[in-house]
């Protein structure tokens, strides 16, 4: 089982975040705020993640760095949980449709971070939950795992639909991204012999 537990504690946050990527979607979330723990719930789901997240953060001044540490924590329980990367299909896409709007994920788990970000998210918040923290998650979670991914907003115009789908769709692309190809289960994807 591909799994990581990584304990973080700044004068910020204080995280526990377990992770086992071939789980089965089972998640315990508890970030302090409703809409994020929203969206990781459905991310473990439809990557089928198994994923507990607990955060103790300084939620009194914003979500801003409860936001981004759990984006770092997560990518480098992936990171971690992936180790050398042997046997990974490596590669992943996904176009998902949520109601009216329409988003893209494509993701390469190459240990190149780059986060290729093209959403318009009408609004500033959704409930109290700052819509521009969506990118800094993003952002983090792609330069702690080193991998290449880019989201594109293909249509949509309700801000809760278009990130909801941001989320779902990173989950499924990630989720192929992370499975093994059972053919070729003992090497590294990559010509340079290592990721």
């Amino acid at each position: 089982m591909r799994t990581a537990e990584i304990m973080r504690k700044t004068a910020e946050t204080d995280i526990l975040l377990r992770v086992n990527i071939d789980g089965t979607g089972k998640s315990i979330i508890d970030t302090g705020c409703g809409f994020f723990d929203h969206m990781l719930t459905l991310f473990a789901k439809h990557g089928r993640f198994d994923l507990q997240v607990e955060c103790k953060g300084d939620t009194n001044v914003d979500y801003h760095h409860t936001v981004e540490d759990i984006g770092i924590v997560l990518g480098k329980a992936f990171a971690q949980a992936l180790g050398e990367k042997r046997g990974i299909v490596r590669y992943g896409n996904f176009i998902l449709p949520m109601d009216e709007s329409l988003i893209m994920s494509a993701i390469d788990i190459s240990g190149r971070a780059y986060l290729g970000f093209s959403l318009d998210i009408p609004t500033q918040k959704v409930g109290d939950f700052d819509t521009e923290l969506v990118e800094e998650f993003f952002t983090a979670f792609c330069h702690n795992a080193a991998l290449n991914l880019h989201i594109r907003q293909l249509s949509g115009s309700n801000s809760h639909h278009i990130i909801e789908g941001a989320f779902k769709s990173v989950a499924r692309s990630l989720k192929a991204a992370c499975a093994i190809d059972e053919a070729f289960s003992d090497e590294i994807p990559s010509t340079k012999g290592v990721l």
